[in-house]
């Protein structure tokens, strides 16, 4: 494939990934509660709780996942905007920032989640740096490469 043509996709294929985060973070105060994530839930409040969870417990989860969808999507408003200087502007510079973001949060989020023996949390993790790690890397090089031969 074309490196213009390749490129072009890569950059597609990360404005899909943000909008995903933009959508979801809209999302989530909304369906937190519900039933396709019972089991999302269940698994973070028996980390915690054991087998006996006070209903208070699965309020403040509930709770706890509205909250984190705004932060979700201020996070993918930023990524948006170092995508779009990316993709512009042939900055390696704001496909480096991404893949910082990503490694800085990535290994802190798995490691707490961890701890807590919450597995689906570290499966969700793994499943955005696969998905977004390798585009960010090929987007950043092809880029660098532009601004060296310059």
């Amino acid at each position: 494939m074309h490196s213009a043509t390749l490129r072009r996709w890569a950059i597609r294929w990360m404005f899909a990934a943000i909008v995903t985060h933009l959508v979801v973070g809209m999302l989530l105060p909304w369906f937190a509660d519900a039933a396709i994530f019972s089991g999302y839930h269940r698994g973070i409040e028996t980390a915690f709780w054991g087998a006996t969870v006070p209903p208070q417990a699965h309020a403040q989860q509930i709770w706890w996942i509205s909250l984190f969808g705004p932060t979700v999507q201020s996070a993918a408003l930023w990524m948006g905007a170092l995508a779009w200087i990316g993709a512009r502007q042939r900055s390696a510079f704001a496909w480096g920032a991404l893949i910082a973001g990503m490694l800085l949060w990535a290994p802190q989020d798995m490691l707490v989640s961890l701890r807590a023996g919450c597995w689906d949390n570290v499966w969700i993790d793994t499943f955005a740096l696969v998905t977004m790690l390798p585009p960010l890397a090929y987007l950043f090089y092809v880029d660098r490469a532009q601004a060296v031969r310059a």
